[in-house]
């Protein structure tokens, strides 16, 4: 039994959008009972050898919200992404909205401020962000309680977003034939992953879980919504009953195997930056390649 509280009455209406080039799924929730909503973890294009940011799945979120007269309350990251960038700030000018996002940014950008010489201009305290989310931090999205949970180990600093029976749980569970996300980027941990899984699996078996990522594996169509009892049966990874010890020895043995992000350089950059790309001395829009520090 979850310590959280949680309102299965609630029902929100969830519009998935999936970007094919980094296999992300972001979402609008709008409340049941006004026209409120939140959107989660949105993407900015980037062509990243010709340099060239494009918005074209951010402007298919906006034309949505537009188009069913919503009001968009809240723009949640439930993580700093490596392998996606956040589109929040433009979706932000151009329909409002806050920023929220874990509390432990703070951590990520003093980790990855070093890893690209930031600078001390470079501010290290999530102030970029409109809110920073502390475990069981609640917050309202027209009438509806929205409750962020704490569930670290793939980042420090990743949240599970509980909206009525729908909770968005970011890398820290994929679908059931997807198992988990890596825990071995700086900050990460499979022991501390195991137990923020079995957070999430303590929700209610009816609990809708949508997923911030889907690979397709097998060949199968993409998916992103199951549910905690779905998980708890038959999740490749945690399902069934497995316990930490061989869910740790899994993943630290797997995670050594793969390779890095293909955005991962650009995505922390911006990403730790809610969603700016950050600047060179005259001004002009400019990424980092660090070597040998990742």
């Amino acid at each position: 039994m979850t310590d959280y509280p949680v309102n299965m009455n609630v029902h929100p209406e969830v519009e998935p959008f999936f970007d094919p080039a980094t296999n992300t799924i972001s979402y609008v929730v709008k409340d049941p009972n006004s026209n409120s909503c939140a959107i989660v973890d949105s993407v900015m294009d980037i062509d990243y050898a010709a340099g060239r940011i494009t918005y074209e799945s951010a402007d298919a979120i906006i034309a949505y919200v537009q188009d069913k007269g919503l009001k968009v309350e809240w723009l949640i990251e439930t993580h700093v992404h490596a392998d996606h960038l956040s589109a929040a700030p433009y979706i932000q000018d151009k329909l409002g909205g806050k920023i929220g996002i874990g509390r432990n940014i703070t951590v990520v950008q003093d980790t990855f401020g070093k890893v690209f010489n930031e600078g001390t201009e470079f501010q290290r305290d999530g102030s970029q962000f409109d809110a920073l989310f502390d475990d069981g931090d609640s917050y309202e999205i027209g009438g509806m309680r929205a409750v962020a949970m704490y569930t670290p180990g793939h980042t420090p600093a990743c949240m599970t977003h509980v909206m009525g029976d729908a909770a968005f749980v970011g890398d820290t569970l994929f679908m059931p034939d997807g198992g988990s996300a890596r825990a071995d980027f700086p900050g990460g941990d499979a022991g501390t992953l195991y137990d923020s899984i079995q957070k999430v699996l303590a929700l209610p078996d009816e609990m809708r879980l949508f997923m911030c990522h889907d690979y397709g594996p097998n060949g199968r169509d993409i998916q992103w919504e199951t549910t905690v009892g779905d998980e708890k049966a038959h999740n490749i990874h945690v399902g069934g009953g497995k316990t930490k010890e061989e869910f740790v020895k899994f993943r630290t043995e797997r995670d050594a195997q793969l390779d890095m992000p293909r955005l991962i350089i650009p995505s922390l950059q911006v990403n730790m930056r809610a969603g700016e790309v950050p600047k060179d001395r005259d001004g002009r829009p400019m990424l980092k390649v660090p070597v040998n520090a990742l």
